[in-house]
């Protein structure tokens, strides 16, 4: 009988798709926002919605290393530093880079990527520069993913100075959108999804001149101090063995990056 039983487990497992042998392994919720290719976004693999990107393929790996199973929770970007605080969720990873501000409230991982702001805009568009957005007299309608570190430098650097006005939207397809429809002039958002947005949206360009330049890493709760730990062993050991260059490499090849 208790074959029987232990047969039919094992076939309800297989059913569901998952996999026996991860049953006992415990989980590791990240928390992300899936709409920042490709770091991380929304893709049908084997007919299921999945969330795919860089972000998620390390994690999977760091988890793999730490013999967890990678649980991936979908949320507005400004809910992930709360969410780690709380405890909803264990890591946060979403193209996210340390600022002063983010690690007053969090810890963060050693680096395991590198990003560039950049300035979408229409062709043809009077922004040509990134210089044009701080000229004496500017007044330009900035859109940006509210709070990305593209909210926070257009709002130290534009807003606060009085030379413009920030609009804040819950992901970068919307601020993309509202550029396409000229409710703002320009979006300052990451590099590498801003070429996709460009692909999608005809009639849009990427400045030559960069925005910034920054440091993506992971948050982790500050009392989590063995998490963190683990979690920079892991990312040591899987840069140093080629599996992360690996990762980004396959999302961002190498004459891609250098442009």
């Amino acid at each position: 009988m208790k074959k029987i039983f232990a047969l039919i487990l094992a076939a309800l497992f297989c059913l569901s798709g998952i996999a026996l042998a991860d049953a006992d392994k415990p989980e590791l919720h990240m928390g992300t926002n899936a709409n920042f290719p490709p770091y991380e976004y929304h893709e049908y693999v084997d007919d299921a919605d999945t969330i795919v990107g860089i972000d998620a393929e390390v994690a999977a790996a760091i988890c793999d290393y730490l013999g967890y199973t990678l649980v991936i929770d979908d949320m507005e970007f400004g809910a992930i530093i709360t969410a780690v605080q709380t405890g909803k969720i264990d890591f946060g990873m979403a193209g996210m880079t340390v600022t002063d501000e983010r690690k007053e409230s969090v810890n963060f991982s050693d680096t395991y990527a590198t990003g560039i702001q950049v300035i979408i805009v229409k062709e043809g568009s009077a922004i040509t520069t990134a210089d044009d957005l701080f000229a004496e007299g500017a007044n330009h309608i900035i859109g940006v993913q509210e709070s990305t570190t593209g909210d926070l430098y257009c709002t130290w650097d534009i807003e606060d100075e009085g030379l413009g006005t920030v609009d804040r939207y819950k992901n970068g397809a919307d601020a993309v959108q509202a550029l396409v429809t000229d409710k703002v002039d320009c979006v300052v958002i990451d590099n590498e999804p801003a070429k996709a947005f460009v692909a999608a949206n005809e009639g849009l360009i990427i400045l030559d001149t960069e925005y910034v330049t920054e440091d993506y890493a992971i948050a982790i709760a500050k009392e989590n101090t063995e998490l963190l730990e683990k979690v920079n062993e892991a990312l040591k050991a899987l840069t140093e063995d080629g599996t992360i260059p690996a990762i980004i490499e396959k999302y961002i090849p190498a004459e891609e990056a250098a442009e």
